[in-house]
């Protein structure tokens, strides 16, 4: 089975829909490509993030007042009906064309939604999480030296991640591993500082700029930019004042 085979199948393998043959290929696919499997660990991840709530955007205050006000008015209006059942079809007529609009303002104002930068944010956290609880995941070739760690991605991405050691500024270089994030296969380089350990995510970038944002989510803290034709994602339990002084190593060594 080959990688984009797999992750066609990803989806539904996590919605267990697969027949018991094609999920065994599945599974010794993933046994095999770390991508693959990494793909459907971030998978897990988000569906995770969904089902308690965190990607979650919850309508204003003030349209909760609205429905509420407006299934008032109605069961009013309605109370010298006799027949209980017929009483309450206006009411829910009107409950659901207020959700209608509801759903439709939710869709058409992107603040109200998770946009899909929070979505990445999350993913990036939870990968990060993840690599701190499972050693083993940590690094897939482990070295200090850049000459090392870049040549291990030759071939296994369609594109050459910048690898850079910051051992002298504090900031030394542990590795680096293939990670699945954002719909496709990016370079993970893990870096520590102290006690505390640094993820860098790198693949290419659909367009640059130079503005650098920073974040925070569950505890820790996130900077992402584009440079030089790349997008670079960094996180770490680091304060963000250290965060920030790896990110301006990374973009003078660019």
């Amino acid at each position: 089975m080959s990688c984009q085979t797999a992750q066609e199948f990803i989806h539904a393998y996590v919605d267990g829909e697969l027949d018991l043959a094609r999920s065994l290929e599945v599974e010794q696919h993933m046994q095999e490509c770390q991508v693959c499997a990494t793909a459907y660990q971030n998978q897990l991840a988000l569906r995770s993030a969904i089902k308690d709530g965190s990607l979650y955007r919850y309508s204003p205050p003030k349209l909760e007042k609205r429905i509420r006000a407006s299934l008032r008015r109605e069961a009013k209006s309605e109370d010298g009906h006799r027949s209980f059942g017929w009483r309450w079809v206006p009411i829910g007529v009107a409950l659901a064309f207020v959700l209608v609009t509801a759903f439709v303002i939710w869709l058409a104002v992107p603040g109200l939604r998770g946009s899909g930068d929070e979505i990445l944010t999350q993913e990036i956290v939870s990968n990060h999480v993840r690599s701190l609880q499972l050693e083993s995941h940590r690094a897939d070739v482990i070295s200090s030296d850049q000459h090392t760690v870049k040549p291990w991605f030759d071939g296994k991405l369609d594109f050459a991640p910048p690898v850079r050691d910051f051992a002298s500024q504090g900031f030394p270089l542990l590795g680096g591993r293939l990670e699945y994030l954002n719909n496709r296969a990016v370079a993970a380089l893990i870096y520590q500082r102290q006690k505390h350990f640094i993820n860098l995510y790198i693949w290419p970038a659909e367009q640059n700029s130079s503005t650098e944002i920073a974040t925070k989510r569950q505890g820790y803290n996130l900077l992402h930019w584009t440079s030089s034709g790349m997008t670079y994602w960094t996180v770490s339990d680091l304060n963000g004042v250290e965060l920030q002084e790896f990110a301006q190593l990374v973009q003078k060594a660019q």
